[in-house]
């Protein structure tokens, strides 16, 4: 098997990659720009990022990790979590939070609350295709976002761009790596034909508009 995935459901790999790029295109091009924020909009955005990625970014990963068995999969995962433990990407991130002047609040917090937690339940499922898409739409997106994080804290009067720095390089691999895995997992793992491929997408998309309080009046809560 090369592009296509054993499950008669699912698109091949290029589809699947399209989806992810135009769902993220959208969110990029819905992102205000940064000049044209206040300052607590600003800060906001960078705090409720923080909320969400210093604290469940490695969970969500070892999530991953504990539900895939391919052996392309699992070495892209394992190199994953080595750069995020041993260099301590959440202190790297609280850093980058604090410089900005804006460390997360309990309101922050709150503000993403309901929806980290369907994404948090969802991978606890431990489905390893559904698993490696969902990190893999996210590590995509989170490569094309951290110039416009970066942005953003610089507005703020920050200098300590290392965070962004360091991810808007190493995430492009992660990603490429993660969706090129999807194939060789299923032939292991076949997902459920009756469940969506997409649902963790789509739950982290819902988490991702949140954060950057671009949520349509349909989605918000």
């Amino acid at each position: 098997m090369t592009t296509s995935l054993v499950a008669p459901q699912l698109q091949t790999l290029s589809s699947i990659k399209q989806r992810i790029d135009s769902q993220i295109d959208d969110l990029i091009a819905a992102l205000p720009d940064p000049k044209d924020l206040t300052s607590e909009q600003r800060r906001g955005i960078i705090a409720r990022y923080t909320a969400v990625l210093e604290g469940n970014f490695i969970y969500w990963m070892t999530a991953a990790y504990l539900s895939t068995q391919s052996d392309e999969a699992r070495p892209i995962l394992i190199d994953n979590l080595r750069e995020e433990v041993g260099e301590c990407h959440p202190e790297m991130l609280r850093r980058f939070a604090i410089a900005a002047n804006a460390f997360p609040t309990d309101a922050d917090a709150f503000a993403v609350r309901d929806s980290l937690a369907k994404v948090r339940m969802y991978l606890g499922r431990m489905s390893g295709v559904h698993n490696l898409l969902t990190m893999g739409y996210f590590e995509t997106y989170i490569q094309r976002f951290m110039s416009y994080l970066g942005d953003l804290a610089v507005a703020q009067g920050s200098k300590d761009l290392e965070y962004t720095d360091v991810h808007g390089v190493c995430d492009i691999a992660h990603s490429e790596g993660l969706l090129m895995a999807l194939s060789a997992e299923a032939a292991i793992t076949p997902p459920d034909p009756s469940a969506d491929l997409f649902e963790g997408v789509d739950l982290l998309h819902t988490l991702i508009l949140e954060i950057n309080n671009t949520a349509p009046a349909s989605e918000a809560k």
